[in-house]
C-alpha cells in the first residue's frame, strides 16, 4: 500500500491547498483510514480560509490567461491529462477502493469515466457552438456565442471522489474556466492523488499553473468560503438534497450559479409481462452495487402484483449469493460503507422500516460488529408501502423497498410521489408501457430507462434530475452550456439605421 501512495505522491502527512503549486497548510489535521480494515492511510492538513483566498487569486490570474487559449489548444491539455490517467488507473483505481470502500472493478471504472470523459472533452473543444438566427432588420447578421465564465468551484462527494470531478472539470477547462476543487474531506487523498497526476501534465506545457485547483477542508470553512465567494460566478456541487439547499441558497444572494446534483430515491418498474431474469440483474447491480452509496441506487421496486411473490424470492436467493468483504478481493462483490456514520444511518432506518409496518424480507444486520473500524453490512429487502416517511427518503445504503403495483398508471403515480427525481426505469415488453413510461405523462426523472436499470450512465448523455435533485446537468449532451456565458450579437452591415419591432424614431 505504501508503494502505491508513494507512487501518486502521496505523503505520510499531505497539505491540502494546490494553485499550481502546493500551498503548505496549517489547518485541522485529517485522519484519512480505510473503511475496509481502519487502517490509518495518510494525513492531511486541512486548507484554512485564508489558504482559500489565496487559491482563488491565483485561480482567477490564471483565467484571464487560459481564456485566451483557443479551445482547441485547451482540449489538446485535457487529452494529455486523459493519456496520464491512463499510466496510473490500476493505482488510481486501487486508491479509490482503499480510500472510499468500494470493490476493485468498480474503481478502476471510475478512472476509466474519468478517461472517457477526457476524450469527450477533446471532441466538445471543436464543437463549442453557437447558433445564427435570422433578424427582422434589413442588412442585419444575428447570432449567439459562448465565452468563458471564470474561476468555478466544484464540490465533490465521497461515492465518486474522481469520477465526478472530471464530469465538471474536463468539460469547463475545455471552455476556458479555471477550478477551485473541494473534494469530500472523507477521501482527499483521491485528490491529491488526480491533482498530482494533472500537474505533471501542468508542467511540460506552456500554460497558467493554476487551472485545476485544490482546496482540501471542512463545509464550515472552505466550503463556506467557496459558495459565498461573490468573485466565483459557479459552483458545481454533488451530494445531499440538504448540503444543495445550502449551496443554492448562499449562491442566490450574489447571484451565482449552481449546477446542483443531489439525492436520488430511484425506482425501477417491474411489469407483469417483463424479463424476469433481465430486471433481476439490473435491480441486484442496482441496490447493492457501491453498497447502495450511488445517487443513481435502486431504492424501490415497483412490482406488479402478478409477479410480486415470484419476483421477491428470486431476488432474495440472488440477495443469498452476493459476496461480501474486502473489496480488494475480486471475488467480493459488495464492500464496506464508508463510514460508522453511514452504517449508523442503515441501523436507524431499519428501525424506522419495522416502526412504520415494513417487513424486512432479508438481511438488516451488521456484519463484523464488533471489529473496529469496520462497516459491513447486509443488503436488505423490504416489503413497504410507498407514503412510508422512510420511503420518501434517500438512505445511503443497500436498502431496497418492494411495493406492490396493480397497473401503470398506478406505477407511474407512485414512483413519482417522492420529492427526488433522478434516475428511474421500467421493465416491459409492451410498447404502450414504455413509451407511457417515457412520455411527459410518465416518469418526472431527468432520467429515463428501458429494459435496463437506474445505475450506471453513460457520458454521453447530460446526467442530473429534477425536484430535490437540483436540476443540474453535467457531462454529455449540451451540459457544456453551463460552465460558460452566452452572448447574443447582431452586426447592422447596411447604410440605414432601422429599429426592431418596426419602431419609428426619426430627428428629421
Amino acid at each position: 500500500m505504501q508503494e502505491l501512495l508513494k507512487r501518486l505522491g502521496i505523503k505520510e502527512v499531505n497539505d491540502g491547498a494546490y494553485c499550481g503549486e502546493w500551498l503548505e497548510t496549517n489547518g485541522r489535521l485529517i485522519e484519512v483510514r480505510s473503511p475496509i480494515d481502519d487502517s490509518l492511510l495518510a494525513k492531511v492538513k486541512s486548507a484554512t480560509a485564508e489558504d482559500f483566498d489565496v487559491v482563488r487569486s491565483e485561480a482567477q490570474k490564471a483565467f484571464k490567461v487560459w481564456k485566451m487559449i483557443p479551445a482547441p489548444k485547451r482540449g489538446e491539455l485535457i487529452r494529455q491529462i486523459g493519456l496520464e490517467l491512463r499510466e496510473h488507473k490500476d493505482d488510481l483505481g486501487k486508491l479509490v477502493t482503499l480510500e472510499m470502500g468500494k470493490i476493485l472493478t468498480e474503481g478502476l471504472g471510475e478512472v476509466q469515466e474519468m478517461i472517457d470523459m477526457a476524450d469527450f472533452a477533446v471532441g466538445l473543444s471543436r464543437q463549442l457552438y453557437g447558433k445564427t438566427m435570422q433578424s427582422e432588420r434589413p442588412s442585419h447578421r444575428m447570432y449567439e456565442q459562448w465565452h468563458p465564465l471564470g474561476a468555478i468551484g466544484i464540490i465533490s462527494a465521497f461515492n465518486f471522489p474522481v469520477a465526478v470531478w472530471s464530469w465538471n472539470a474536463f468539460i469547463a477547462g475545455v471552455c476556458g474556466d479555471t477550478m477551485i476543487w473541494k473534494p469530500s474531506s472523507s477521501t482527499p487523498l483521491t485528490a491529491i492523488a488526480v491533482t498530482n497526476i494533472v500537474h505533471k501534465v501542468l508542467e511540460r506545457n506552456d500554460v497558467p499553473k493554476a487551472i485545476f485547483n485544490l482546496t482540501i477542508g471542512t463545509g464550515s470553512t472552505v466550503g463556506e468560503k467557496l459558495i459565498n465567494d461573490t468573485k466565483v460566478p459557479l459552483v458545481s456541487a454533488t451530494g445531499s438534497c440538504q448540503m444543495g439547499k445550502r449551496v443554492y441558497m448562499a449562491l442566490s444572494k450574489h447571484y451565482g450559479r449552481a449546477i446542483l446534483e443531489l439525492g436520488g430515491n430511484n425506482a425501477v418498474v417491474v411489469m407483469e409481462d417483463a424479463n424476469l431474469e433481465l430486471a433481476l440483474k439490473a435491480v441486484l447491480f442496482g441496490a447493492v452495487g457501491t453498497a447502495g452509496q450511488r445517487c443513481t441506487s435502486t431504492r424501490r421496486v415497483l412490482l406488479h402484483e402478478s409477479i410480486f411473490d415470484e419476483f421477491a424470492e428470486k431476488l432474495k436467493k440472488a440477495y443469498k449469493s452476493v459476496s461480501i468483504g474486502d473489496p480488494l478481493d475480486e471475488n467480493i462483490l459488495m464492500g464496506p460503507l464508508v463510514s460508522k456514520a453511514a452504517v449508523n444511518d442503515y441501523q436507524t432506518a431499519l428501525t424506522k422500516i419495522k416502526e412504520q409496518g415494513g417487513k424486512i424480507i432479508y438481511g438488516g444486520k451488521v456484519l463484523k460488529e464488533n471489529v473496529p473500524g469496520t462497516q459491513y453490512v447486509l443488503p436488505t429487502i423490504a416489503i413497504a408501502e410507498n407514503d412510508f416517511p422512510i420511503v420518501q427518503q434517500e438512505t445511503f445504503a443497500p436498502i431496497l423497498y418492494l411495493i406492490k403495483i396493480k397497473d401503470i398508471d398506478q406505477a407511474i403515480e407512485l414512483h413519482n410521489d417522492v420529492p427526488q427525481g433522478l434516475s428511474s426505469s421500467i421493465f416491459t415488453n409492451n410498447m404502450q408501457y414504455a413509451e407511457q413510461f417515457l412520455s411527459h405523462k410518465g416518469s418526472d426523472c431527468g432520467i429515463a430507462n428501458v429494459n435496463i436499470g437506474t445505475s450506471g450512465a453513460e457520458i454521453g448523455g447530460a446526467f442530473g434530475g429534477e425536484k430535490e435533485t437540483g436540476g443540474g446537468r453535467e457531462a454529455g449532451s449540451d451540459a457544456w452550456k453551463a460552465y460558460m456565458r452566452r452572448q447574443t450579437n447582431t452586426i447592422n452591415w447596411g447604410k440605414e439605421m432601422p429599429l426592431a419591432q418596426g419602431v419609428e424614431f426619426d430627428l428629421d
